[in-house]
């Protein structure tokens, strides 16, 4: 039987302003309005708004909410105030990655405090699955799935403050970055957070369903003589790798633990207990066998997933995760897992790209840094 894709708040807005649209972690998605390269050029020399209602968000309520997503991440929760976000970790006994999450910190309006979890679209039903039994231990924390009732964009690209100062009160637009705060705009409730998936500053705002056509309209026309853009999938990914971030179900997987993925910052082992915490102790100590990396290739292919890559004497020494042929860069750049001996930042490389061999180069991620980040 097959399952019909679901539709986000904005689905009809896509449709008719043209965009070109596919399935996606079970979602109607736009993968592209004007073009990819187009809309990535925009995110990064003016401004993108994205529709990302597809991700999860999951809510907990409670006075042990804290506790339940500190057993749960590999970061630590139980020091998170209000308007904190942190990146995080889920891991499974054996410390292989279940997801990568954002976990908000949120205050509301009445002053309640409550906690915001935005898992993959991909993982949500496997996450809402694998904590639904930690649940029990924890009857005083209330859990709810927000995704079908909400909506989230984001908002990405050097002009994307001009935008907003146009939009939201002064306090959350001098937000730091992986800090948010609940507001509202245009009388609209409104989670605001400086966060994103593209390398640039900007914003990701959650809003309630049905007043996401409205926020997302007054994006688009608060920047109209910036240069803002509509972005689709595509050029989200492009955005993304230029970026150096990894995306679940290619740089990780239940495979794949923080640290042999470069994510190591994310587990906070110590003076704590959470789930794979044991496992993670140990690989903490022990040099991985293989490496996250970024390749530049030579010419303009782009070496896709699961290109395999070789050493100069034709040794097998890893598999590309993603490749893109950069906008930005215009090259054609890759995420690859190496082993570690020949991870070495400037070794070249071989890739096999459908069965020709090209030349690559180990480079250091990410492969772009916005102007002015460290």
């Amino acid at each position: 039987m097959e399952t019909q894709e679901l539709k986000t708040p904005l689905y009809d807005w896509h449709v008719k302003n043209g965009a070109r649209m596919a399935p996606f972690a079970g979602y109607q998605m736009p993968i592209q309005y004007s073009g990819i390269v187009a809309e990535h050029t925009a995110t990064r020399q003016a401004a993108g708004v994205f529709d990302i209602s597809h991700m999860g968000r999951l809510r907990f309520d409670g006075p042990r909410a804290d506790q339940l997503l500190d057993r749960l991440l590999t970061r630590r929760v139980l020091d998170m105030q209000p308007g904190q976000v942190r990146y995080s970790l889920v891991c499974n006994e054996a410390g292989g990655i279940l997801d990568d999450v954002l976990v908000s910190c949120l205050e509301s309006p009445s002053s309640k405090i409550y906690f915001l979890l935005v898992v993959n679209a991909s993982n949500k039903a496997k996450i809402v699955r694998w904590l639904t039994p930690e649940l029990a231990d924890f009857p005083d924390v209330e859990f709810n799935d927000v995704t079908d009732s909400t909506a989230m964009i984001a908002i990405q690209g050097p002009k994307s403050l001009e935008v907003c100062q146009k939009l939201f009160p002064p306090s959350v637009l001098g937000l730091g970055y992986y800090r948010a705060k609940v507001t509202e705009q245009m009388s609209k409730p409104c989670v605001v957070s400086r966060t994103g998936y593209t390398g640039e500053d900007g914003f990701e705002l959650i809003v309630r369903g049905e007043d996401a056509p409205r926020v997302w309209e007054n994006l688009l026309l608060a920047g109209r003589d910036l240069g803002i853009s509509p972005v689709g999938l595509g050029a989200r990914d492009t955005l993304r790798l230029e970026g150096g971030m990894p995306l679940y179900g290619h740089e990780l997987d239940e495979s794949i633990d923080p640290y042999t993925a470069g994510l190591g910052f994310a587990c906070q082992c110590k003076d704590r207990d959470f789930i794979g915490r044991a496992v993670l102790l140990t690989k903490s100590k022990e040099p991985p066998n293989r490496k996250r990396v970024g390749l530049v290739l030579e010419g303009r292919r782009a070496a896709r997933e699961q290109s395999e890559c070789f050493d100069p004497e034709g040794n097998r020494i890893g598999t590309v995760t993603s490749g893109t042929f950069s906008p930005t860069m215009q090259k054609p750049i890759s995420m690859a897992y190496l082993a570690t001996g020949a991870a070495s930042i400037g070794s070249e490389i071989q890739v096999d790209i459908r069965g020709t061999t090209s030349k690559a180069w180990v480079q250091e991620l990410p492969f772009y840094k916005r102007a002015g980040s460290v």
